[in-house]
């Protein structure tokens, strides 16, 4: 076997011969490549650690002088010598507050000397020896960056880009004495990734079409941020919530928070809280509509019971990926808000290594070449399929039919004869508990309808969408729908997003310094088993009906056609349960604030449906035995 020596420790020997012998056996360091991805064999402990501040184009905190960025870099020794690396960047809001990964890692200068020493998460002990460089990088507003945060304004989505533009030679950086700081080591391509709003800056530096961004790898981010504090014309995330963010991801500096205060003040002013819709601010947070601008390539991780940043986030991105043909690979698992890091670890440092290899380094490994898309449908069941919506999938109506008092009923045609309606209360205080338990007893505040239990398996893959014709006593109404198995099914405990962090032993993923390790505690899933299960759901406000951009008061008693897109969702139906549909009015824990009035809500119960995206299609739910007359 061949012993591979680090460059390091090469370099070291060199330094003892004399000058000229050094010179003549110094080759250019380059990296090595077995089995398809890069081997670890630079050092770590020896690595090269900088701090450098970026100009920007901004100056959000309106004090005269230009914004600056901090970066704190970390990159192979060989890059003196000749070893040309790429680069890895998290750009993130959380270094000095919130903390990065599931063990909340802060940035640390352990010695005082103005570099750091302790880097949050596994990504510069694992890819700095495999001939990577990596930024960490203070997002414009926060830590050691100048200017105000904005939550995601333009200015802190140019932060990737800006640092992008200098690691390429077209934008100044300096030092800590004012020293320009030129990159002579660089390969050209960079890379991007983070989870949360990490993830949604990654997002962001792409839709800005930057040259030299060669791939992001955004993980439970928001790319709409309306979507994220609104839904479908309702507020969802409480008023003035950009305000209290930016507070947060300030609290270390009571001095900016001060000084950032009006700006704050002119973004609580604008964001529209008073009716909900989508306005000209948004337009700068939301990069769905930038998506034709992508040069890079994308990995989408979500999970799908994310309730901080919610699945449609990631669907809607994945169809316009889809849409602008963007080299793309996702993964969706039955989780929380969490890193794959925490919920499949061994498979997740592999696949990241090689995916970064490939549009990194230029390692011809086939990653490209194996299916697009890893989806968890089952606790603990990974499948691998060509596309989201799997292959196969085909909307079905299924019809809310009549029933007495209790639950009405679900089925493939509508109920014959005449249009019969069915009425209930809007309930503010409702909890989603209530809202779903007992669906075959009476409640005046809300509408059930069941399908019988099912004769097989029946597996949903996109969007579901309830469609129905409803009045209100008003002029306004919220809606809210819920998709739910009756019967007994294992799931994933929604409980701490769906892990269970334990201690001993760590495990280990790269290699280590005196003050800096890449070790974890491992994670568990959180399994439990129940009798119904919230599957998805939706909300929509009445006078948002046509457009989330404008409001229109409704006719107290006219019909209109209300659409309840419910949040996606990858899922299978036990055979022996039942699939259950709850129309509701005030969504209480989903939606942050309720009608101070209790609307009379009366449903069509002729027309409405539920559009169900079945793996199978029509015939798939015949076979599940929902009723076709």
């Amino acid at each position: 076997m061949r012993t591979i020596i680090p460059v390091g420790a090469v370099l070291a020997m060199l330094a003892v011969t004399t000058p000229a012998i050094a010179a003549e056996r110094i080759e250019t360091p380059t990296v090595t490549v077995a089995d398809g991805v890069t081997q670890p064999v630079f050092g770590y402990a020896d690595a090269i650690r900088e701090r450098v501040w970026v100009d920007s184009d901004f100056d959000s905190d309106r004090d005269g002088v230009k914004d600056v960025i901090r970066v704190d870099l970390i990159r192979p020794a060989a890059t003196e010598h000749g070893l040309k690396a790429p680069v890895i960047i998290d750009n993130s809001p959380y270094y000095t507050t919130l903390g990065r990964g599931n063990e909340s890692e802060l940035k640390a200068d352990t010695d005082g000397d103005g570099l750091l020493d302790r880097w949050p998460l596994f990504y510069d002990n694992y890819f700095v020896p495999r001939g990577y460089a990596i930024a960490l990088v203070d997002m414009l507003g926060t830590a050691g960056s100048t200017g105000c945060p904005t939550i995601q304004g333009a200015n802190e989505n140019a932060t990737g880009p800006a640092v992008v533009d200098w690691l390429n030679g077209r934008r100044d950086a300096h030092d800590s004495n004012g020293d320009p700081v030129v990159v002579d080591w660089h390969n050209g391509r960079s890379g991007m990734i983070g989870k949360s709003y990490d993830g949604s800056l990654a997002m962001a530096a792409a839709a800005s079409g930057v040259d030299g961004l060669s791939t992001v790898v955004p993980i439970s981010g928001p790319y709409n941020y309306y979507d994220y504090t609104r839904g479908n014309g309702i507020v969802t995330r409480g008023n003035n919530y950009l305000g209290s963010l930016a507070r947060t991801i300030t609290a270390d500096d009571p001095a900016r928070q001060s000084r950032c205060a009006p700006v704050w003040n002119e973004i609580a002013a604008d964001d529209g809280d008073e009716h909900g819709d989508y306005t000209p601010f948004w337009d700068e947070r939301n990069y769905l509509d930038d998506a034709a601008k992508i040069k890079a390539s994308v990995f989408l991780v979500h999970g799908i019971q994310d309730d901080n940043v919610r699945a449609d986030h990631f669907s809607k991105f994945w169809q316009a990926l889809k849409t602008y043909d963007v080299p793309r690979k996702l993964w969706v698992g039955r989780v929380g808000h969490i890193d794959p890091f925490e919920f499949r670890r061994d498979e997740w440092v592999d696949t990241l290594h090689h995916w970064f290899d490939y549009w990194l380094q230029g390692v011809d490994n086939g990653i490209m070449s194996e299916p697009r898309v890893d989806v968890e449908p089952s606790v603990g069941v990974w499948e691998q399929h060509a596309d989201w919506p799997i292959p196969g999938t085909g909307n079905v109506n299924v019809w809310l039919r009549p029933g007495a008092d209790s639950a009405g009923e679900l089925a493939l045609t509508p109920a014959k004869g005449a249009p019969t309606t069915r009425s209930f209360v809007d309930n503010p205080s409702q909890t989603e508990a209530t809202m779903i338990n007992n669906p075959d007893q009476p409640n005046g505040n809300r509408l059930a309808f069941l399908s019988p239990p099912l004769a097989e398996d029946l597996r949903i893959s996109g969007t579901p969408v309830v469609d129905v014709v409803a009045s209100s006593s008003l002029d306004e109404a919220y809606f809210g729908a819920i998709l739910v198995e009756y019967g007994p099914s294992r799931q994933n405990n929604r409980s701490g997003d769906g892990i269970l962090q334990t201690t001993l032993p760590e495990q280990c993923y790269g290699e280590s310094s005196p003050s800096d390790d890449g070790c974890y505690r491992p994670v568990a899933y959180r399994p439990t088993d129940v009798t119904q299960w919230r599957v998805t759901k939706g909300i929509r406000d009445g006078q948002n009906r046509d457009s989330v951009a404008t409001s229109e008061p409704m006719t107290p008693g006219s019909m209109y056609d209300i659409s309840i897109p419910l949040l996606p969702e990858d899922y299978v139906f036990s055979a022996g349960n039942r699939i259950g549909v709850i129309i509701v009015g005030s969504y209480r824990g989903y939606s942050a604030e309720t009608l101070a009035s209790r609307p009379t809500i009366t449903v069509d119960t002729k027309v409405s449906h539920l559009s169900l995206p079945v793996l199978g299609g029509q015939q798939a739910a015949r076979r599940a035995g929902i009723p076709q007359r």
